[in-house]
């Protein structure tokens, strides 16, 4: 079995518009059939002023996918995040409101859950505090959530879905809580991989078996990084990609030259089909993303003491390929209930 990974959490920040942020386990009966928890995996957890309902799910859903909540109408969060793709995006990076350039890769979605924290500096502390990050963001929705709670109270339908789900016409209140909540319900757990770890030895060929004892071997060090259900321990770390970063990366917010370059460790679900790689999306191909920490990559002052040459023969990087590819959960990425 796979360990799970230490989960630290940021302190909180200012309480702004959300209140309490206690939280206690999701009872999974409420979910039914829309998604179930993995095996293995543990109860998704829902603060308390925002519990799943499927009335809430609904309208989450239906906002997900709305263009109307970006300024000029014409990106949604579906834009950069695809459900075919696990919820990630097949270019380096994404144009917003107006087509601004986008300035980070989109990450994908699966599991989104379960992290402690968001964005890729980690400074924003919930899921519905991070809805406000696009929304707002000039290169993205570049909008203003009262703005857009005026425009969304002219619809009927959303108003309705919304005293259904909140008790309350749709407002900031559960504009945020709700696509949390849709979000919260984009689980995956059941690739190839996950068969094995549950007990299928033939889920995995003798290639994707070689690939992951490489992948948990000293060698390669990969699993100090990428642990857990998620394969991330969420830490925060310079790997080396640039001798310069344009995007400072954590420093943004922590201040601290010595998080120049750092960013959050990527989950590894699904990343035979979220090319292309890195905060940038500067790595187009899984071949370049191992050939990269074959590499060592470049010598950063803050690069982690963990990148080192690997020294990979021909068949250790097909077989390390090949085991990341086993990562893919089709069932996730053909579930109905998660199209628009």
């Amino acid at each position: 079995m796979i360990k799970k990974g230490t989960i630290k959490f940021l302190p909180l920040l200012a309480i702004i518009i959300f209140g309490c942020v206690k939280s206690r386990p999701l009872d999974i009966k409420n979910i039914g059939s829309l998604s179930e928890t993995p095996q293995n995996f543990p109860k998704m957890v829902y603060p308390l002023d925002n519990q799943h309902t499927i009335q809430r799910w609904e309208l989450g859903k239906k906002l997900f996918f709305d263009p109307h909540l970006s300024i000029d109408s014409s990106v949604s969060c579906a834009s950069c995040h695809l459900p075919q793709n696990s919820f990630a995006n097949l270019k380096a990076t994404t144009p917003g409101a107006f087509n601004r350039p986008g300035t980070r890769n989109s990450p994908s979605l699966a599991n989104i859950g379960y992290h402690p924290y968001y964005t890729r500096e980690g400074g924003v502390p919930s899921l519905e505090m991070q809805i406000l990050v696009p929304i707002q963001e000039h290169n993205e929705f570049a909008f203003n959530i009262i703005d857009l709670q005026e425009r969304l109270q002219k619809s009927e339908q959303y108003n309705k879905m919304s005293q259904k789900a909140y008790q309350r016409n749709i407002d900031y209140f559960s504009i945020v809580r709700a696509i949390a909540t849709f979000e919260r319900s984009l689980t995956s757990g059941n690739s190839a991989f996950d068969e094995y770890n549950n007990g299928n030895k033939k889920a995995l060929s003798i290639s994707e078996q070689n690939g992951l004892s490489l992948f948990y071997s000293a060698k390669t060090n990969c699993s100090s990084c990428h642990t857990g259900i998620n394969f991330t321990n969420y830490n925060f770390e310079n790997n080396g990609l640039y001798d310069v970063y344009p995007d400072n990366g954590r420093e943004r917010f922590t201040k601290k030259s010595t998080d120049a370059g750092k960013f959050k460790i990527a989950s590894l679900r699904n990343v035979g089909i979220t090319a292309p790689y890195m905060h940038d999306g500067s790595l187009e191909s899984l071949d370049a993303v191992i050939e990269h920490y074959n590499s060592g990559g470049k010598d950063h002052s803050n690069k982690s003491s963990l990148i080192k040459p690997l020294n990979l023969s021909v068949d250790e990087k097909a077989n390390l390929k090949a085991f990341l590819l086993s990562l893919t959960d089709y069932h996730f990425i053909n579930n109905p209930n998660f199209k628009p």
